[in-house]
């Protein structure tokens, strides 16, 4: 059997962000549930991503698409991560 990849995702926000900090505290909540690497990017420390995304952050990417901009989906982000099967369970078996 192949090495298994923890799936990733991504949250850019700044610092100071109430919304950013509340998103971020959500899925540290969800990773009880489903096992994922959180990556916490800067948007204004790169002048292409503040560029980007502007005044839309937080923004939560996974798999190369965005899955919620504002406020955190739990909803979506745990239907993504669940098509991917990736539990916490699976996490302690992978």
């Amino acid at each position: 059997m192949g090495i298994e990849t923890v799936p990733a995702l991504v949250v850019y926000s700044r610092n100071d962000c109430h919304l950013c900090d509340e998103m971020i505290v959500g899925l540290r909540q969800l990773q009880a549930r489903f096992a994922f690497v959180l990556k916490i990017v800067n948007v204004d420390a790169d002048p292409a991503l503040k560029a980007r995304y502007g005044e839309k952050v937080p923004v939560l990417t996974g798999g190369g698409a965005e899955l919620c901009h504002y406020h955190l989906d739990p909803e979506r982000v745990a239907a993504h991560l669940g098509r991917l099967g990736r539990t916490a369970g699976a996490r302690a078996m992978g």
